[in-house]
């Protein structure tokens, strides 16, 4: 059975816990993101790949197909 990449993923800012569901880019890692809300500049945490396996509910699709990110 063939698993199902989400394409969507809640990002919840860790400085204000604004929460947006977002498209993750499917052929590249998004590096920064800027919250909608409170305008802070994120990048991923050590160890992360892109700021989705951060702050995402769900991690980017490479990262769910066992791939490395980027």
């Amino acid at each position: 059975m063939k698993k199902t990449i989400e394409l969507h993923s809640v990002f919840t800012c860790p400085n204000c816990g604004y929460q947006k569901e977002e498209e993750m880019p499917t052929d590249a890692c998004q590096f920064l993101y800027e919250c909608k809300n409170c305008k802070a500049l994120l990048k991923p945490k050590p160890g992360d790949c892109c700021v989705y396996c951060s702050y995402g509910a769900v991690p980017c699709p490479p990262i769910q197909k066992n791939k490395s990110c980027c």
